[in-house]
């Protein structure tokens, strides 16, 4: 049985380890705060105290962690993987990060003959909740095949996408269409308010046609309700589409309406909706045409 480590308990975090453990792999933990670390630890859970110690004690070490810097301080920084790593060790990061720091991380560790795989991972917190995530791979299909049975225990779909830093490019083109949609429902709902047409009916009527997609499917509910809480944090929204932009600069591609949607999530996190989710961004649309979804005074709940 592969041992494993798991750095990163966040949102989604927690769960996934959570779901690793329960599949029967011996689990070792690591985070910045102790509250998910002294949860999963009542669980059945060891902990450590550092990423590299992390490291020292398992076959497999993942990662959940918020950008790139913070992956590459923790792969490679003071106290980090690379210092516990032997050779054979498979290191596997959850995080959305850019592909550039991924193939720099797995140069890194390759010295080392610790094995990377870049597998980002999509379907928010209920997903991770209920082991049904998309996770895009890339790096070695050889140590894909290793960790399958622990990616399977997190995750419905696992696709190889190619070499290292390809599972980024994968997520980085999912963020570009959840972008896209998130924003064109929020449009859509407010449309439909300030038209004179009842917003549940719309999405009723056009959930059966084209327009289908996971985000109606799952969002409006939840808006309806004045429920804007979390399942994916509108700041990593905008984080995710900072990456996609900078990627694409780096390769002369131009992005123009994945441009208008990071000003529009930039323009949340101005606004001081950063800890809502990202289906949040109506609040955005709300605002610029004074208009709320549920015909309230306030413009955000």
């Amino acid at each position: 049985m592969l041992r494993v480590g798991y750095i990163g308990l966040g949102l989604m975090g927690k769960s996934m380890a959570r779901n690793i453990m329960k599949a029967g792999f011996p689990l070792i933990v690591h985070n910045r705060s102790r509250e998910a670390v002294e949860e999963l630890k009542a669980e059945g859970a060891k902990t450590a105290t550092s990423p590299s110690e992390v490291a020292e004690q398992v076959d497999v070490v993942f990662t959940n962690l918020p950008d790139s810097p913070d992956v590459e301080l923790v792969a490679l920084g003071t106290g980090g993987i690379i210092e516990g790593a032997r050779q054979g060790l498979i290191f596997v990061d959850n995080s959305t990060i850019k592909p550039a720091t991924a193939r720099h991380i797995t140069e890194r560790m390759g010295e080392k003959g610790v094995f990377c795989l870049d597998a980002p991972v999509s379907g928010g917190d209920i997903g991770a909740r209920q082991g049904t995530l998309a996770i895009m791979v890339g790096g070695p299909n050889q140590a894909l095949e290793q960790v399958r049975p622990i990616l399977e225990a997190m995750g419905k779909t696992i696709t190889h996408v190619g070499d290292t830093g390809a599972g980024q490019i994968a997520k980085a083109a999912n963020q570009i269409m959840v972008a896209a949609q998130m924003v064109a429902m929020g449009e859509l709902l407010i449309f439909a308010r300030k038209a004179g047409a009842d917003p549940q009916k719309v999405i009723q009527a056009i959930q059966g046609g084209a327009a289908q997609c996971w985000t109606l499917d799952v969002k409006p509910e939840r808006l309806f309700a004045g429920n804007r809480s979390p399942g994916f944090k509108a700041y990593m929204q905008a984080k995710d589409l900072g990456i996609v932009l900078d990627t694409a600069r780096s390769y002369g591609i131009p992005l123009v309406s994945a441009a208008v949607h990071n000003q529009l999530y930039n323009s949340m996190l101005e606004m001081g909706l950063a800890e809502q989710d990202n289906s949040a961004v109506i609040g955005v649309v709300e605002a610029l045409a004074n208009t709320n979804l549920l015909g309230e005074s306030r413009w955000s709940s």
